[in-house]
C-alpha cells in the first residue's frame, strides 16, 4: 500500500485497512510515490505479463521515433499523453498492448550538431577528417538526452518499454531497411536521375519535398526586373522579374504563356525605351497609364523562338541552343511581368521547359549548375566565384545596373522554405539522386488512405488526400555520412547495379564478413561483376532518415529475418498518433512504403494532434523563454493536471493550443482537487461509520437504494460508461474528456453536496450506509474509467479504496488500478427519467443562484419563495419531485410551480447585440436599436417562435438580441426573474426579521466551520464550541440566543457562552457582520500533528512538544498527541514538511548550528526545545 505524507487513523475492514486521508494533498509528491510504487513492484511489466499469460488479443501500436539530440517539449508531452491514454485504455479493455520506445538516430539532426561543433563547412572537411571519425562523433551524441527523455516520459506517467527499445542505428534495424529497399528495387520502383530538389547548403544535401513544408519563414528578398535585348528587333527588350538574382548568371531561356496577351510598350519614364511584357502585368512596372504607350498587342505564341543577348557570358559558349523564348502554360498573370527567366538548374519548371525545348540535353546537368555543394559559385562564374549565392545578390544587382540591364529593383516580403535542421534558406538545384516512383503508386495510395480511420477526419480527407493526389517521386538519397547506406553496388559505367537486401547476401557476394552497416564499415567492400565489368562499388549516398522511420514497422521487428509470423499477424497497426506536422512526414512515408510492399495501409486508426504554441501564440522558443519548463511544471502541478489540460483542449482536434500555465493550475483546482475532496469525504465517513456506529463497511457491489439521488448518480455513471465505450471506440478523445470532467463536477457539486447529511449519518444509519455504498461504487467506477487519463491520482485513490473491497470483487491481481478491467455499463441501471428530473432540478438551482448573485442575496440568508414558470407540465412535475433539494440549495421556504407567466407579470425584454448588429446595420443601427428596445412581450414571444422579425426594413434574428425577463406591475413586484438553462425562475426577494436572524446564525456557523478546517479537525473529532461577544453586541447576542438550536444542529456540538473548560484545540477572534466574537474549540485531543497552534495567553501545550523554526516562522509540534503513539523520527520529518509545505524537498534539522541525527536520539529529549529547518 502506498504511504502518505501524514499519519492516519485506520479501520480494519475485510481483514484489511482503509486509511484516513489528510485535509490537503500535494499532487506532485503523491505522484512521485506512485512512480516509486510502480517501479518497486514492476507494475507495468507485470501488467504485460498478465495480459500475455491470459492470451488476450493483440492491440498493435507504433511509436514514432524522436531524436534524442534535443529535449522533449510540450508537443512530445501531448503526443505521449494521447498514446498512453489509448494504449492504457486498450489494455484495460481486454487487449495485450506491447509498447516499445524507439529512437531516430541518423540523419541531419545529428550531423548538423557535429558540423557546428567541429566547424565543418562542406564535404571536403569530412573527407579530410575521415568518415570513420566523423561518424564516431555522431554516434557519441546520438543518445545525449536519452536519460532526460526517459525520466520525462516516465514522470508524465507514460508506460512504455525503454529496455526493449529500437534504435535506427542498430545493425539489425538497418538490415531490415535494406530489405525494404531491395523489395522496392525488385518491383521496379527505384531509379536514379537528375531532378531539381530542395537543397540545404548548410547540410550539403537535398531534402524531400515533404521536408520543405516543415519550416517556412517570412523573409524579405530582393525583387528585380531585368531586360533581355531581342536579337530580331533591335531597341526592344523582353523584361523578366525574379526574386532570386543569384540565378541570373545561370539564365538560359525565357518563357511566356502562348495564349495570354502581351504588349510592346514605349516607356515614357525611361526615355522611350521599348519593352515587351504581359498586358495583364503592366502594373508590375507602371503605376498609371500615363507612364507608357502601347505600341503593339499580340498573343504570347508570337514570341516563340526569339533570341536575346545573354545577361552573362559564363554559359554561352557551351549552351549553343540557349537564350531563346519558350512557350509553356505554367506562366500566369499572378505576379512578375508574365515573362519568366529560365535557370534550369534551379527551378523545377525551368528544368522541364528547357529540356523539352532543347535548351540543354540529358547529361549536361553538371554544366548548367555552376555552384558547389556549399552553395557557392564555382570558378565558371568568374565575377562572383567563391561567394555564397544569397550573399552575391547585391553584387549581381550592382553588376546589372552597371551594364544597363537593370530595369527596376525593390524588395518583396514572402514565405520562403528553410532547412528544418540548420534553419538556413533552402535552394532549389538540380542534383543526381535515387528516387522512389511514388507517382506510380498514386491510385493505390489514395485507395489505402481510404481504408484507414483518422481523427479528425478532415485532415485525412483534405490535407492528406490532397497531398497524395499531387504526390511526387520521393528523393531518398542523401549526400551525407551518418545514416543507413543505400545498398546499391554499381559498375563504373553505371550499367550493372546489384541491390543487396541483407547482411548475409553482402557477405556471400563480397566474401567479406560484416558486423556493422555504417559507411565506415562497408564503403570499402566491393562485389565482383557478373557481367565482366570489373568490381562494383557502393554508391556513396545514405538513406533519408524519413525512409528509416517509414520502415520502422518492419525494422523494429527485424522483419523478415525474425518474428515473421508475429509481425504478419499484427500488421497493420491498430493505432498510431502524432502531430499534424507529420501529415507530410511520418504518416506519408509509412503509407508509401506499406503500399509499395503489401498494398495495405500501415495503420488502421490515427489520432492527429495540433501544434502547441506559447501563450502569446508564437512558436515555443528556448531563446525567447516564452513557455514554462515542462519538467518544472510537472513537479509544480503534477502530470495528471498537464495530461488533462492538454487532452481537454482544441489540440486533440488538430487545432492549435496556446499553452498557458494558468490552464494547468485551473485543472488542478477545478477538477482534481474537488475529485480528491469527494474521495476524502468518503473515507472520512467510512471511518466515522466504524467509530460512531460500530458498522464495518465492506464494498461488495452496488446495493439497492430507493433514494432518488443514489439512483441518479448510478444511472448517470452507467450512461457515462456507455458514452465512453462508444467514443473511445471511435478514438474521439475530444468528446470523452469533457464528459469525464463534467461527471466529476456532477459528482462533487451535486451528488456529494446534496447528500452530505445522509453520508454523515444525520438521517440514520441505513441512509448513511446506502449513500456511502453508492458514493464508494461511483468513485471506484470513476477511477477505473479515468485510470488511462489520470493514472496517478486514480492509483493513489485505489490503493486506499481497495482495502474496503471484498476480495470476491477481484477476478485477478488487484495490486494496481491498472490491473483491473474497465467497467461495463449496465443498461438496467440507466434511468433516463431520473436523469431528466435531476437535470431540471439543476437548472432551477443554478438559475436561482444566479438570481441571488445578481441581487446580492447571500445564500446563508433564507428567502420566502422560488417560483418555476413553464408551460411544460413535465418540467413542473420534475421540479416538484425534487422540491426538498431545490428548497435546501436555494435556502428558500417553499417552491411554487406555475404555467401562467401572466400571473406573475413576467415579460420578455430585449436589447440589441451591439457586436453583431452594429457591424451589420452600420448607419441604421441606432434606429433599429430603439425599435428593438420598444418591442413588447407579445412581439418578442412571436419572434422567439419564428426565430426572426423585420424591424425598420431589416430582418433581425432572435439570436442577435440580448433577451431577458422583467417583472412589471404590482402583481409581481417582490420578484426578480431570470431565464437560464431553459427554465424561467422568479425569486421572492423580500425579507423579514426572522429570515435575517437565521441568516446571521448561519454566519456564526460558517465562522466555526472555518475554524474547524483551520484546526484540521475531521468529522469524528468531538468538540465543544465556546464563544465570547466583544464590544457592542448589537443583534448578535439576541440571535445567538434565539437561534441556538439551529447553530448546535448545524455544528453537531454544544455552543456555549461560558468560560472554556477542557483542552483548547484552537482559539481565534472572528468578525461576524461587524461584531467581534472570540471562538474557542475545546476537544478530547489537543491538536493534530503538524497543526499551526494559536495558544491562548502565554501558555504552552501540555505534553511533549517541539518548537520548529523555518524561514523566520516558528511553530509548535506535539511529539506525543493525546491518545496516540509518540512520533517516530520518520514521522517527525513528515510532520515538519506538512508544517511548512516542504513536500518533495530534502530537509535537515539543526540545533545551535549543529545538524541533528534524530534517528539516534530519543525524541522526548527534544521536549520544549527549538530546532531549525533547512530545505
Amino acid at each position: 500500500m502506498l504511504s502518505y505524507s501524514v499519519r492516519r487513523s485506520v479501520v480494519k475492514t475485510a481483514a484489511r485497512m482503509v486509511s484516513q486521508v489528510p485535509d490537503s494533498i500535494n499532487f506532485p509528491a503523491e505522484e512521485e510515490k506512485v512512480l516509486k510504487y510502480w517501479e518497486d513492484n514492476k507494475t507495468f511489466e507485470r501488467s504485460l505479463e498478465q495480459s500475455k499469460k491470459a492470451k488476450r488479443p493483440a492491440f498493435t501500436f507504433y511509436d514514432g521515433p524522436p531524436f534524442a539530440t534535443g529535449l522533449p517539449h510540450y508537443g512530445h508531452l501531448l503526443a505521449g499523453s494521447v498514446k498512453d491514454i489509448v494504449t492504457r485504455y486498450a489494455h484495460m479493455n481486454g487487449f495485450h498492448v506491447d509498447r516499445r520506445f524507439g529512437w531516430d538516430c541518423h540523419g541531419l539532426p545529428v550531423e548538423h550538431e557535429i558540423d557546428k561543433r567541429l566547424n565543418i563547412t562542406g564535404p571536403q572537411d569530412v573527407a579530410a577528417m575521415g568518415i570513420d571519425k566523423y561518424n564516431a562523433e555522431c554516434r557519441s551524441i546520438v543518445m545525449r538526452y536519452a536519460g532526460e527523455w526517459e525520466s520525462t516520459v516516465k514522470r508524465l506517467g507514460r508506460w512504455i518499454d525503454f529496455k526493449n527499445d529500437y534504435k535506427t542505428l542498430y545493425p539489425w534495424f538497418m538490415e531490415s531497411v535494406w530489405w525494404v529497399w531491395s523489395q522496392l528495387f525488385a518491383k521496379g520502383l527505384v531509379y536514379r536521375g537528375y531532378k531539381v530538389m530542395p537543397y540545404s547548403t548548410a547540410c550539403a544535401t537535398p531534402l524531400s519535398n515533404f521536408e520543405v513544408n516543415l519550416n517556412y519563414q517570412d523573409v524579405t528578398d530582393p525583387a528585380v526586373i531585368v531586360s533581355f535585348p531581342c536579337d530580331q528587333e533591335p531597341g526592344v527588350s523582353l523584361i523578366a522579374w525574379t526574386t532570386t538574382p543569384w540565378t541570373l548568371p545561370s539564365n538560359l531561356a525565357l518563357c511566356v504563356n502562348p495564349e495570354m496577351v502581351y504588349v510592346k510598350v514605349a516607356d515614357k519614364t525611361r526615355d522611350g525605351a521599348k519593352f515587351i511584357l504581359m498586358e495583364a502585368r503592366l502594373c508590375a512596372l507602371y503605376k498609371s497609364e500615363e507612364e507608357y504607350e502601347i505600341l503593339d498587342r499580340f498573343p504570347g505564341k508570337k514570341l516563340a523562338g526569339l533570341t536575346y543577348t545573354p545577361l552573362f557570358p559564363y554559359l554561352a559558349g557551351e549552351m549553343k541552343s540557349a537564350f531563346k523564348v519558350c512557350l509553356d502554360g505554367y506562366v500566369t498573370s499572378d505576379s512578375g511581368t508574365g515573362i519568366v527567366h529560365q535557370a534550369p538548374a534551379f527551378g523545377e519548371d525551368d528544368y522541364r521547359v528547357c529540356l523539352a525545348n532543347g535548351v540543354f540535353k540529358k547529361g549536361q546537368e553538371p554544366a548548367i549548375c555552376p555552384i558547389d555543394a556549399s552553395g557557392k559559385f564555382t570558378p565558371v562564374v568568374s565575377d562572383f566565384a567563391g561567394q555564397y549565392v544569397k550573399d552575391a545578390d547585391k553584387q549581381i544587382i550592382k553588376h546589372l545596373k552597371g551594364t544597363g540591364r537593370m530595369v527596376h529593383a525593390c524588395t518583396v516580403n514572402h514565405s520562403y522554405p528553410f532547412c528544418w535542421r540548420s534553419d538556413t534558406p533552402l535552394l532549389y538545384r538540380v542534383i543526381p539522386g535515387w528516387f522512389i516512383k511514388v507517382t506510380a503508386l498514386r491510385e493505390k495510395l489514395l485507395a489505402n488512405n481510404d481504408k484507414s480511420y483518422w481523427v479528425p477526419e478532415f485532415v485525412k480527407e483534405k490535407r492528406f488526400r490532397n497531398w497524395l493526389a499531387d504526390c511526387r517521386d520521393w528523393s531518398v538519397s542523401r549526400n551525407r555520412y551518418w545514416g543507413t547506406p543505400i545498398p546499391l553496388w554499381v559498375s563504373d559505367d553505371g550499367e550493372e547495379v546489384v541491390c543487396v537486401g541483407s547482411i548475409e547476401e553482402l557477405q556471400t557476394l563480397s566474401g567479406v564478413a560484416v558486423s556493422d552497416l555504417h559507411r565506415e564499415s562497408i564503403d570499402h567492400i566491393t562485389i565482383p561483376s557478373k557481367c565482366g565489368k570489373g568490381t562494383l562499388k557502393r554508391v556513396p549516398e545514405v538513406f533519408d532518415c524519413w525512409f528509416e522511420s517509414g520502415s520502422m514497422p518492419y525494422a523494429q521487428q527485424h522483419y523478415p529475418f525474425s518474428g515473421t509470423t508475429e509481425f504478419e499477424s499484427k500488421f497493420p497497426a491498430d493505432f498510431i498518433a502524432e502531430g499534424v506536422d507529420q501529415t507530410r512526414g511520418w504518416f506519408y512515408t509509412l503509407l508509401v512504403i506499406s503500399t509499395a510492399l503489401f498494398d495495405k495501409p500501415p495503420f488502421k486508426n490515427l489520432i492527429v494532434t495540433g501544434l502547441v504554441l506559447a501563450g502569446d501564440g508564437k512558436k515555443m522558443s528556448k531563446r525567447l523563454k516564452n513557455y514554462p519548463d515542462p519538467v518544472e511544471l510537472m513537479n509544480k502541478y503534477g502530470s495528471d493536471s498537464i495530461r488533462l489540460y492538454l487532452i481537454d483542449s482544441p489540440v486533440v482536434r488538430a487545432d492549435t493550443l496556446k499553452f498557458k500555465e494558468e490552464g494547468v493550475k485551473g485543472v488542478l483546482k477545478d477538477v482534481l482537487l474537488p475529485w480528491f475532496n469527494a474521495y476524502r469525504f468518503l473515507i472520512q465517513n467510512i471511518v466515522r461509520l466504524e467509530q460512531e456506529e460500530g458498522r464495518k463497511f465492506v464494498y461488495e457491489g452496488d446495493a439497492l437504494s430507493g433514494n432518488v439521488m443514489d439512483k441518479w448518480i448510478l444511472s448517470y455513471t452507467h450512461s457515462l460508461i456507455e458514452f465512453v465505450e462508444v467514443e473511445m471506440a471511435a478514438y474521439r478523445l475530444y468528446t470523452v474528456v469533457p464528459r469525464l470532467i463534467k461527471f466529476i463536477e456532477n459528482l462533487t457539486n451535486w451528488y456529494v453536496r446534496l447528500n452530505r447529511p445522509r453520508i454523515r449519518g444525520e438521517m440514520g444509519v441505513e441512509e448513511c450506509e446506502a449513500s456511502v455504498n453508492t458514493l464508494f461504487s461511483v468513485l471506484l467506477t470513476m477511477i477505473r474509467l479515468m485510470a488511462p487519463f489520470t493514472p496517478f491520482l486514480t492509483e493513489t485513490m485505489y490503493q486506499n479504496l481497495k482495502q474496503a473491497i471484498h476480495p470476491k470483487f477481484f477476478s485477478g491481481e488487484d495490486d494496481s488500478i491498472h490491473f483491473l478491467m474497465l467497467p461495463k455499463f449496465d443498461s438496467s441501471k440507466i434511468d433516463r427519467e431520473i436523469e431528466r428530473r435531476v437535470a431540471t432540478m439543476q437548472s432551477v438551482i443554478e438559475t436561482g443562484r444566479l438570481l441571488r448573485d445578481r441581487n446580492t442575496l447571500p445564500i446563508k440568508y433564507p428567502l420566502k419563495e422560488v417560483v418555476l414558470v413553464d408551460v411544460d407540465t413535465t418540467v413542473l412535475s420534475d421540479a416538484q419531485s425534487l422540491e426538498s433539494y431545490i428548497v435546501g440549495e436555494l435556502n428558500v421556504r417553499k417552491l411554487t410551480v406555475s404555467s401562467d407567466k401572466a400571473k406573475y407579470a413576467v415579460q420578455l425584454t430585449a436589447k440589441p447585440n451591439h457586436m453583431l448588429l452594429g457591424k451589420r446595420l452600420k448607419g441604421d443601427f441606432k434606429k433599429v436599436s430603439a425599435a428593438i428596445v420598444a418591442l413588447n412581450d407579445v412581439e418578442l414571444s412571436e419572434m422567439k417562435e419564428t426565430g426572426e422579425r423585420e424591424i425598420c426594413g431589416h430582418v433581425i434574428q432572435f439570436d442577435e438580441l440580448h433577451v431577458g425577463y422583467e417583472v412589471k406591475g404590482a402583481e409581481g413586484g417582490q420578484y426578480a426573474a431570470a431565464a437560464e438553462n431553459n427554465v424561467l425562475i422568479l425569486l421572492d426577494c423580500t425579507t423579514d426579521q426572522e429570515l435575517m436572524d437565521e441568516g446571521l446564525a448561519r454566519e456564526v456557523v460558517n465562522r466555526v466551520q472555518k475554524l474547524r478546517k483551520k484546526a484540521k479537525l475531521v468529522p469524528t473529532d468531538k468538540i465543544t464550541v465556546y464563544y465570547t461577544i466583544k464590544g457592542k453586541a448589537g443583534d448578535l447576542v439576541r440571535v445567538v440566543g434565539s437561534q441556538r438550536d439551529l447553530i448546535e444542529t448545524s455544528l453537531k456540538s454544544s455552543f456555549l457562552g461560558d468560560t472554556p473548560s477542557g483542552t483548547t484545540v484552537i482559539e481565534e477572534e472572528v468578525d461576524v457582520k461587524g461584531t467581534k466574537m472570540v471562538l474557542t474549540l475545546v476537544g478530547d485531543r489537543p491538536v493534530a500533528p503538524g497543526l499551526v497552534v494559536q495558544w491562548p495567553g502565554s501558555g504552552r501545550p501540555s505534553g511533549p512538544y517541539l518548537s520548529v523554526s523555518y524561514n523566520g516562522q516558528t511553530k509548535d509540534l506535539l511529539l506525543a498527541p493525546s491518545g496516540a503513539a509518540p512520533l517516530t523520527a520518520m514521522e517527525l520529518e513528515m510532520e515538519v514538511k506538512i508544517l511548512f509545505d516542504l513536500f518533495g524537498r530534502n530537509i535537515s534539522l539543526s540545533q545551535g548550528g549543529s545538524q541533528l541525527k534524530i534517528s539516534e536520539r530519543d525524541l522526548s529529549q527534544l521536549n520544549g526545545q527549538t530546532v531549525t529547518v533547512s530545505a
